[in-house]
């Protein structure tokens, strides 16, 4: 029988120094942990509890924008009106991951970490410009959240790193971003395809920045500068959509599953791209609310 250590610490040199012994795993909330464990996927030797953990847990907004720990619960982030207002797209990608149930104990970190092509905050946090703050016993790093993905179940962390927050640069004015996804029920299941959008609009109303992010179309999530070039200077209009579509379509590496076909999810991210540009528009005009 497989010996299975557990530890619980208060500390984040607790955590590194339990995380630091091969084969140990880190629980932040553990909807794909458990899940991984019990299909025999994975088999840890020491599981890491951090919800115990006060400096992985919350969110804070300063000078430099906001900072969401790692273990934050996805409930958590949901209820936040101030981020909500602030990142609306990123905050949609966290309510869309599992149930409300599962919720209470999943988190942005650790959907994050999962590295899954489909994941729901991915595209979002890509789009969004999210950075990843990394620590281990040697230090701190922080790299862009798209540098923490290496393929679909792999990231990037060496041993004994740990993610301790994400943080959102503070939103420029006459912007915001927005998320959608297309899944075949209506709630709680895997994403065909996800789309985040991030855009800023000049006083005349044209798209002065922009950034286009793809889920579960390749290996990892994608930023396709092409999608978001064909959208700059404009208003969103017909040839412009027509362009945006065209470059997330050819941006797409697909396979065939259960869920879609690599030609449903190529057509079904044009689609969405621009559906989720339009909605970021909508929400970036003067006046306009989340």
């Amino acid at each position: 029988m497989l010996e299975l250590e557990f530890e619980a610490p208060t500390t984040l040199d607790g955590a590194f120094a339990g995380l630091g012994c091969e084969g140990a795993k880190p629980l932040a909330g553990g909807s794909d942990l458990i899940v991984q464990m019990r299909s025999g996927r994975i088999r840890p030797t020491r599981i890491v509890d951090l919800k115990r953990i006060p400096a992985l847990i919350g969110i804070q907004a300063d000078g430099r924008g906001w900072t969401i720990g790692a273990a934050t619960p996805c409930a958590v982030i949901g209820a936040h009106a101030g981020l909500r207002a602030a990142w609306p797209g990123v905050v949609e990608a966290a309510c869309l991951i599992g149930s409300a149930q599962v919720q209470g104990r999943a988190s942005i970190g650790g959907n994050l970490c999962n590295a899954s092509p489909a994941a729901d905050s991915v595209p979002a946090l890509i789009a969004a410009g999210a950075v990843a703050v990394v620590g281990s016993i040697a230090g701190r790093r922080e790299l862009p959240v798209a540098q923490l993905l290496q393929g679909p179940g792999r990231n990037t962390l060496a041993a004994g790193e740990l993610l301790l927050a994400i943080r959102l640069a503070p939103p420029a004015a006459r912007s915001a971003d927005a998320y959608l996804r297309l899944i075949p029920r209506s709630e709680m299941d895997i994403a065909v395809v996800g789309v985040g959008v991030s855009l800023s609009l000049d006083e005349a109303g044209l798209i002065s920045a922009a950034r286009v992010a793809l889920g579960a179309v390749a290996p990892t999530a994608l930023l396709v500068d092409a999608a978001a070039q064909a959208i700059i200077g404009s208003r969103l209009d017909a040839a412009a959509c027509q362009a945006l579509e065209a470059a997330a379509r050819a941006a797409c590496r697909p396979i065939d599953d259960k869920r879609g076909t690599a030609a449903y999810r190529t057509r079904v991210a044009g689609v969405l791209a621009t559906r989720a540009a339009r909605i970021a528009y909508g929400r970036a005009l003067p006046g306009t609310t989340a």
